[in-house]
């Protein structure tokens, strides 16, 4: 039993185990982040409600029917018409009725509303898609981070290892009597640093986590994602000018698209605000039975006929046809159709603002993309010879050439060189990924 036992709390660890060391790819990040995001769920139910108003406007243009039945009981006294005296009475009746109506003009807003139902669920599927879109890019600016500061710990740990190898060619340096003890305690200093600025890379890589975590509404406890290998970044943008990749997503995005089905909704605004101008034609049929009952029947009255005979008796049906013609409303249809035209030139304006911003933000984007693939060809050239300096520095201070201070300035310039490449490496990988995104490609690839 006790083995059992054992065994069960082991599989049971093993499992906790393997949940933690989990690692997330970018697709699977982006994939739970879309399905589990708060803001795309309710986007999500508001898509979901505007079907339901197409549904309701597509069944305004069927008649209704309508059912309804009374019943009353009526007692108490009332005069006998052969004695002509006051007696006591009691009676029963109900009625039974069906009725119907179905418009049919009402200056087509029926089948404006209809319309303008259905232009408003393609336009909530352009908000949730560009909500998706924006999540994502977030998700991936977000994964890259880590990536970015996993290699800047990396550095940052290598930097360590050296620091903590000079201590040992310094301590045999001032056993052998060529260095003096302050160069010892230098080194130690140095190695201190560098172990404090891996403790604070860590941190820095530890919070990346959390945001991504945060982000993706998952347990931040053991969060880790997949290491990928972004590649080197090539020597020329993907595209020529930032037009080019506005000429593409200016007829693809989702806010432009969201916008233009915007005037087009304004436009059947102003239709069905003129629909108020117009008469309006409505049709119903109706049809109705009845049955009474009379617990008090008088000397001479005929006795009660039984129940179905009464309802076939009583039944009767009617048809009828209204028109309303509107002759003045004071001037409500007037101003309705003004507020209705001065919303669509709104929903215009609406359109090149949306225009005027994804042009900026391209312009921007290219520009910064631009910059940081000048700023990475830069830091590649200046580690080059970063790292030419410190081996030639390092074999020079083995030999006694140059002081632990020299060369503690020669070791820190490539550390920041490499920092900085690392840096404008993700800053010029996401930048791009920003055109990418624009201009309609994947970015999760």
């Amino acid at each position: 039993m006790k083995t059992k036992i054992l065994a069960i709390i082991a599989l049971v660890a093993f499992s906790f185990s393997g949940q933690a060391q989990k690692k997330w790819s970018l697709k699977e990040c982006v994939d739970h982040a879309l399905k589990n995001n708060i803001t795309i769920k309710q986007n999500a139910l508001n898509l979901e409600s505007l079907k339901e108003d197409v549904v309701a406007a597509k069944g305004s243009f069927l008649p209704n029917l309508n059912a309804s039945s009374g019943a009353n009981l009526n007692f108490g006294s009332t005069i006998d018409p052969v004695s002509n005296g006051r007696i006591s009475s009691t009676n029963f009746s109900s009625s039974y009725s069906l009725r119907s109506g179905i418009t049919v003009f009402n200056g087509f807003r029926l089948l404006n509303s209809y319309k303008n139902a259905q232009l408003g669920v393609e336009k909530s599927k352009l908000e949730l898609s560009k909500i998706k879109d924006d999540v994502s890019l977030n998700v991936v600016n977000s994964y890259l981070n880590i990536l970015f500061a996993k290699e800047n710990l990396a550095v940052a740990r290598v930097q360590a290892e050296i620091s903590k190898k000079q201590i040992e060619v310094t301590q045999n340096q001032v056993d052998a009597g060529s260095k003096a003890k302050g160069e010892l305690l230098n080194s130690k200093s140095t190695y201190a640093n560098d172990i404090q600025n891996v403790i604070a890379l860590e941190n820095t890589l530890n919070l990346a986590l959390l945001q991504l975590a945060q982000l993706l509404q998952v347990d931040p406890n053991g969060f880790d994602v997949t290491t990928i290998d972004v590649g080197v970044p090539t020597a020329s943008l993907m595209y020529n000018n930032a037009d080019l990749v506005y000429k593409k997503a200016v007829e693809n995005r989702a806010e432009i698209l969201s916008a233009k089905i915007g005037i087009k909704q304004a436009e059947m605004n102003i239709n069905i605000a003129k629909s108020g101008f117009l008469p309006t034609v409505t049709a119903s049929a109706s049809a109705g039975t009845n049955f009474s009952h009379r617990y008090t029947i008088f000397q001479g009255q005929r006795g009660n006929d039984y129940f179905f005979k009464q309802l076939n008796d009583n039944f009767g049906y009617g048809v009828g046809l209204s028109i309303n013609i509107p002759i003045f409303n004071r001037y409500q249809n007037k101003v309705n159709v003004n507020k209705s035209i001065i919303n669509k030139e709104q929903s215009e304006l609406a359109l090149d603002n949306a225009k005027l911003n994804l042009q900026q933000i391209i312009q921007r984007a290219f520009l910064d993309a631009k910059a940081a693939l000048k700023s990475y060809e830069a830091a590649k050239t200046s580690l080059e010879a970063q790292q030419e300096a410190f081996k030639n520095a390092q074999e020079r201070y083995n030999f006694g050439a140059m002081t632990l201070f020299d060369f503690d300035q020669v070791r820190n310039r490539l550390v920041n060189a490499e920092s900085t490449l690392i840096r404008s490496k993700f800053d010029y990988v996401f930048k791009s990924k920003v055109l990418q995104f624009y201009y309609g490609e994947s970015i999760f690839e």
